[in-house]
């Protein structure tokens, strides 16, 4: 038996081939590209046989008669059994006029060349697609009644199998498979299509919240999924029996489903949170043609839906098919399949080997560098208050990821130090000795920047003053309000404002704000502090959104406590669970790389929930900490004293880890 494929290199080609070549005395021609001749002996290890039963035949789909030289031709005319036609654009989001090239006029050829040879048997792989957008049940008997064909995909799949069924003069075979999603058994996919779209949105889901806790899902139409080894082996089977021509076999799932079933079966693979209500996407379209075309025509709207589409790798085509209103009757399928042991395997038994396959193999973030590396090396980042602490921590794992790495403080002894330790590190620091509190000294040290650097691409705002002292025993220390806010908010802004006219003019620049966890809680004994950092996360917010379409990028970390000299005088931290620096560096870092507006803890975010959703309760259990934990010795004037917990004190530090008492 001798068989001529063409798309062999494909999904669904490559396995056919093998398949094929199962058959004891197969020999396979398959067209080639010349220029993928390379191609060859990687395909033929695949299908596991010598050059004598793979035979590549060069060629173009877009020629007249696939532009295959005259000898070879001569050479296959009469030795074809079956040529199965498999090339074609499989693809939502592919041009017009591409499609109509291969899918189309490449048919047309493809029909032509297999009757130049006289080829016993034409076995055509079309789609599902073929029918349109057709209301109701679309039967296997079924062409001329396709509707709701403008789509450039169903329009080409349409009438390249209108081309077979007209022009082709030898039998020939229709076959339409549904969505082909990977391997039933493996999960092996080649591309993101059909319901991976969808994958990246569930990832996200199951990111943000907890797999017990259920979530809206979309609702839709049916659709129609089966796995490639059930298509390979369903035409392997049909396409070898007697009195299939002229006849068209549907290669469905009997049972299908409707989107929001394919959305929950696959978060419950993905162990993601169950899609258990949902939101049904005909809805939207009672909203009239014309008032969409309005809101689409507002430049904000475009850019939000855009930015989303893009975020969750989704084309725009996509979500015009979630309502997909056609069913498919299979039952010539079903009946050709009797007794050969192929069926469709329900979409609940392999789902998991699809998530799984795509998230070790075809997930879009695995190509993506994500090391801080490929993030900052060869860039200039400036980190404030980089002689200790969080500062020193970060600049060396900056340093260290190639970055050109500034430091600054007011210490020039302790800025010497910091680029010792680098250097014994086999690494460098550039040093800046300026005091962030004066804002004449900002100004100079932004000048010098921009003079040597010509500012930087990585702004790391982290110099700060903390105070830990109740409002009761401040009332004579308004300097402790002044002084904090001086260098946490207005020598921050000074910096940061200084150097953004030099990254709107590159149009690229990413700035990462050290808050805390207290503003998110509210924390007692910290009002100096907190106001000082709640003021910089709100003019982030606003700043965020004035330069959000010119390349500059904001995060806050709210930072739970830290070891560092800062909290050194309360003693009471000594027993309270906190981050090393380089703990903290690396949350510095994950939001240099992912760029997230803002990082916090889940401790921080339900302080914060319960301040916006039950604040009164919220207070309360902020209040009986303030009464819990008393001031420091520091914060009293005392010395040498050690506070006094009470065993409630000592509980609640150990179950509240990095929030500030």
């Amino acid at each position: 038996m001798q068989y001529f494929v063409t798309g062999a290199t494909g999904f669904i080609g490559k396995r056919l081939v093998k398949k094929l070549l199962e058959r004891k005395g197969t020999v396979v021609y398959f067209l080639l590209r010349k220029e993928s001749a390379d191609k060859v002996a990687e395909l033929r290890s695949y299908w596991g046989v010598s050059a004598a039963r793979a035979v590549p035949v060069f060629g173009d789909l877009k020629s007249k008669k696939l532009g295959v030289a005259a000898e070879d031709v001569k050479k296959l005319k009469g030795q074809i059994d079956h040529f199965h036609h498999l090339a074609a654009v499989y693809d939502l989001s592919a041009d017009t006029e591409s499609q109509v090239a291969v899918n189309v006029e490449g048919t047309r050829n493809t029909v032509e060349f297999a009757r130049a040879i006289d080829a016993g048997h034409f076995h055509h792989v079309s789609s599902i697609a073929a029918a349109g957008l057709y209301e109701g049940v679309f039967r296997e008997d079924m062409f001329d009644e396709a509707e709701g064909l403008d789509h450039p995909y169903f329009m080409t799949k349409h009438e390249s199998e209108k081309i077979v069924r007209q022009e082709c003069k030898m039998p020939w075979t229709v076959y339409r498979p549904a969505m082909v999603v990977g391997d039933s058994q493996t999960g092996e996919m080649d591309k993101i299509d059909g319901p991976y779209y969808f994958f990246k949105l569930i990832q996200r889901i199951r990111q943000i919240l907890p797999p017990w806790m259920p979530s809206v899902g979309l609702e839709g139409g049916r659709v129609n999924i089966v796995p490639v080894d059930f298509v390979v082996n369903a035409i392997n089977v049909i396409s070898h029996q007697a009195s299939i021509g002229k006849k068209c076999f549907h290669l469905v799932d009997p049972v299908g489903y409707r989107v929001g079933d394919v959305l929950d079966i696959f978060s419950r693979a993905a162990h993601a949170p169950r899609m258990n209500l949902f939101v049904n996407a005909a809805l939207l379209g009672f909203i009239p043609k014309g008032i969409k075309k309005s809101l689409m025509a507002i430049a904000p709207v475009r850019r939000v839906r855009n930015a989303v589409l893009k975020d969750l790798g989704l084309p725009e085509d996509m979500l015009t098919f979630v309502n997909y209103p056609t069913r498919f009757d299979c039952r010539e399928t079903l009946a050709a399949l009797k007794g050969s042991g192929v069926s469709c395997p329900s979409l609940n038994d392999y789902a998991w080997r699809i998530w799984d396959y795509w998230e070790r193999h075809l997930d879009p973030e695995l190509f993506i560098d994500r090391s801080l590396k490929g993030t900052v090396a060869g860039k200039v980042v400036l980190v404030t208050g980089g002689s200790s602490g969080i500062g020193l921590a970060t600049a060396h794992k900056f340093a260290e990821a190639g970055a050109t790495t500034i430091i600054c403080g007011r210490d020039q002894d302790k800025l010497d130090a910091a680029c010792q330790e680098a250097k014994d590190k086999g690494h460098a620091f550039i040093a800046y000795a300026v005091d962030i509190a004066d804002m004449q000294d900002c100004d100079r040290f932004v000048q010098q920047l921009v003079a040597d650097h010509g500012g930087v691409d990585f702004l790391i705002n982290n110099a700060g003053r903390s105070i830990r002292r109740a409002i009761e025993s401040s009332y004579d220390r308004f300097h402790d309000y002044e002084r904090t806010m001086q260098l946490n908010y207005f020598g921050c802004l000074r910096v940061t404002m200084g150097l953004l006219p030099a990254m709107v003019e590159k149009r690229k620049g990413h700035i990462v704000n050290i808050s805390s966890i207290g503003v998110l809680t509210n924390a007692p004994r910290f009002s100096a502090y907190v106001a000082s950092k709640a003021a910089l996360d709100a003019w982030t917010r606003c700043a965020s959104s004035e330069f959000a379409d010119q390349g500059i990028t904001f995060t806050t970390i709210n930072m739970p406590l830290v070891r560092t000299p800062m909290i050194a005088p309360t003693q009471i931290y000594n027993n309270v669970p906190t981050l090393s620096p380089e703990e903290a560096a690396d949350m510095v870092a994950q939001a240099c790389i992912f760029k997230p507006v803002r990082i916090a803890t889940r401790l921080g975010i339900l302080g914060q929930v319960m301040h916006a959703l039950v604040p009164r309760v919220a207070q309360i259990g902020m209040n009986a900490s303030f009464r819990m934990f008393p001031d420091s010795s520091a914060a009293k004037g005392e010395k040498g004293a050690k506070p006094q917990l009470s065993a409630e004190a000592v509980a609640l530090q150990q179950m509240m880890r990095g929030i500030h008492f």
